[in-house]
């Protein structure tokens, strides 16, 4: 089986979510991925793992605890997800992403072990497509001898296929609401879905969170005599600063009186957070024995990169991509548009999914906005432009409806002068094909 064969089939299961459809052959539970990592010699015990889960921020986690990883010489795993361009984004070894060869390879003989479990009535159905993913970055993490995995839950964590882990250490960021037809329609419910990942006294690192989050974290925890560092009891921002959009932070451990001078890559305020979360991470795996300086961590979160979110592409006019989905996301998004943007005209090219909380994604950020320029991305699941445009229009100042989403980037860029900045966002799916769109268009120019 070839690379795009490989792809095929894998899509031919059905994309995200992690969780199948009620109309799925396969049950919504664990049964699946653990006969079928049984069968392949539990390739996620042969390293060392962290698992993340939260709502927004578990992937710039997850990117900024992997640098700090591999900084300190440790060969490092990172799976994380949705990928924006290529599935072999979702696993990376040594910070590159796996090869076609090795991902093809890896996956012919996973699916010679389905087959085999299907026919013996082991598994009562093929695993979907984000167990397989699962299940083939595990495989391909124990054959490349890694030494430390970073794995980032992919919807929830009770029942992410990521969840047959047993982490050295468990990381829950911010929570909010996303996903509420799958996680439950109140914060009490989704943080329930989240603390899923907690296991018997595996040491936790759980982020600043609202108080009915934090109640129902903290009782969990507790439950499975679970050591908790949050990060807002746990570190100090003694100076702040940002510089092109990035912060600048003196940080104290409160506990030790440490510093550490953060200078987190990744634009926005936020980020600051994130890079704490794998500090904590860190700190909690330096007291367990292993060979990570301060200065690794320093410099793992300076190096650090993360696509898609609030990623700037194009300068005279400034072209940033963030996968902006969700109403915390989209907070985010906003705060960082008010300091850095403010007497700016942003021109905004915007798409969203059908499942997404798109009147409060759309009212926290069109207002800071020009114009919004309405479009979808190829997938199903986009809301189709000119009803984006009917439902969430009212929020935009001034706005235009362009069903093609590479005709909606360009149309932008005319619209916009050189002082002037355009955002792609609502959706890691437009994002994703925006930005192939822009590498395309940009090797164009380039002769």
């Amino acid at each position: 089986m070839n690379y795009e064969n490989a792809v095929r089939y894998l899509l031919s299961l059905g994309r995200e979510l992690a969780a199948p459809t009620q109309a799925s052959a396969a049950k919504f539970d664990l049964q699946n991925i653990t006969v079928l990592a049984e069968r392949l010699g539990r390739p996620d015990r042969a390293y060392p793992t962290a698992h993340i889960a939260g709502t927004n921020g578990k992937g710039s986690t997850a990117a900024f605890l992997e640098a700090i990883l591999r900084d300190a010489g440790f060969r490092t795993g990172l799976n994380t997800s949705p990928h924006l361009e290529r599935i072999n984004e979702r696993i990376r070894v040594g910070g590159e992403e796996v090869s076609d060869a090795m991902f093809a390879e890896t996956f012919a003989r996973m699916q010679a072990v389905i087959e085999e479990l299907l026919a013996e009535g082991k598994l009562r159905a093929h695993p979907t497509y984000f167990e397989s993913v699962t299940a083939l970055a595990f495989e391909i993490f124990a054959r490349e001898h890694v030494d430390f995995g970073v794995v980032e839950v992919g919807l929830g964590g009770r029942l992410d296929a990521t969840n047959i882990v047993t982490p050295v250490v468990s990381i829950i960021t911010r929570i909010d609401f996303d996903h509420e037809n799958f996680l439950g329609h109140s914060l009490r419910e989704i943080a329930a879905e989240k603390a899923g990942i907690l296991k018997p006294v595996v040491p936790a690192v759980i982020a600043a969170q609202q108080p009915e989050v934090r109640e129902v974290l903290l009782a969990r925890a507790r439950e499975l005599q679970c050591a908790v560092l949050e990060t807002s009891e746990a570190f100090q921002v003694k100076v702040q600063r940002v510089e092109e959009g990035c912060v600048r932070a003196t940080v104290e451990e409160m506990a030790t009186g440490r510093t550490y001078e953060l200078e987190p890559g990744l634009p926005g305020r936020f980020q600051l957070q994130n890079a704490l979360n794998a500090v904590a991470a860190t700190r909690l795996l330096q007291e367990r024995g292993y060979r990570i300086s301060d200065e690794d961590i320093v410099s793992g979160i300076a190096a650090t990169e993360w696509p898609g979110r609030i990623e700037r592409f194009g300068t005279r006019p400034d072209v940033y991509f963030d996968g902006a989905h969700n109403p915390g996301a989209a907070k985010e998004l906003a705060a960082f548009l008010e300091e850095n943007f403010r007497g700016r005209k942003v021109y905004m090219v915007f798409g969203a999914m059908r499942d997404k909380a798109v009147d409060e994604v759309t009212g926290a950020l069109f207002p800071l906005a020009y114009e919004v320029l309405f479009t979808e991305a190829r997938t199903p699941r986009a809301i189709s432009a000119t009803q984006l445009a009917r439902m969430a229009g009212h929020h935009a100042e001034r706005y235009t409806v362009y069903p093609e989403a590479e005709r909606a980037l360009e149309a932008a860029l005319e619209k916009a002068k050189p002082e002037d900045a355009v955002f792609i966002t609502g959706s890691l799916y437009l994002v994703g094909q925006l930005r192939q769109a822009w590498k395309q268009r940009r090797k164009v120019a380039s002769g």
